[in-house]
Parts: C-alpha cells; sequence; structure tokens
C-alpha cells in the first residue's frame, strides 16, 4: 500500500526520474513553457515552484541548492534575476497547465505547462 507517499515514479527508476525532472524544469525556466505528458508536467510543477519561491529571497545558501539541484549557473542565473523578480509580488501559483490532447503513438495524455505572466 502507498498510503500517504507523496509524488508519482513515472515508471522510472530514482536516479532516471530525477534526471529527467532536472532536465524538464531546466527547459521550462529556459523558455518558460514546454509541451510533456500531464503527470510529468504535475511533478515539475511541484519541483518549479519550490525554486521559484526559494529565489524570491537570494541569499547564497539558496543559490546554492538550487545549482545542486539544477546544475546549470546560466538557468539559475535567470531564476534569480529575472524570474524572481517578476513574481515577488506573487504567493504561489507560478505555473499553468493547459490539457494540449492525445500524443498520435502511446494515446498519453499532453499537456503544456507555462509560467504566468
Amino acid at each position: 500500500m502507498r498510503h500517504k507517499i507523496a509524488g508519482r515514479k513515472l515508471d522510472r527508476p530514482t536516479a532516471h526520474r530525477m534526471s529527467m525532472l532536472r532536465g524538464l524544469v531546466c527547459e521550462l525556466i529556459e523558455h518558460e513553457s514546454i509541451s510533456t505528458t500531464h503527470a510529468k508536467a504535475q511533478e515539475v510543477r511541484r519541483l518549479a515552484e519550490k525554486f521559484i519561491t526559494t529565489s524570491k529571497s537570494p541569499t547564497l545558501s539558496n543559490r546554492r541548492k538550487a545549482i545542486a539541484f539544477l546544475r546549470n549557473k546560466t538557468i539559475v542565473n535567470k531564476l534569480f534575476d529575472e524570474i524572481s523578480v517578476r513574481f515577488q509580488d506573487r504567493n504561489g501559483g507560478y505555473t499553468r497547465i493547459y490539457k494540449v490532447g492525445q500524443r498520435n503513438g502511446d494515446a498519453a495524455n499532453l499537456s503544456r505547462i507555462e509560467l504566468v505572466e
């Protein structure tokens, strides 16, 4: 039984799942909008909103935490310098998920996740 266990495993080992989510969060921060499956979009939303919230207080410790997870200094710089300034007055709800349709090959539900303007 999986009572009170948060998060989705996405049918992948932990290292693969974390690497995939790390890449999707980096792409979301870089392009501010990505298209993926609905389950992955919901997991990316959890991580992205946590990092945007921590970037709103730009301490060295928070910057190092973001670099440790995202592993890309240009993405972290954009997060702390541009995106956190844009959402300074907002208390959560930084992303929006739209359902797009189904993928042709395997009929997976596709969604578009984007940063709210």
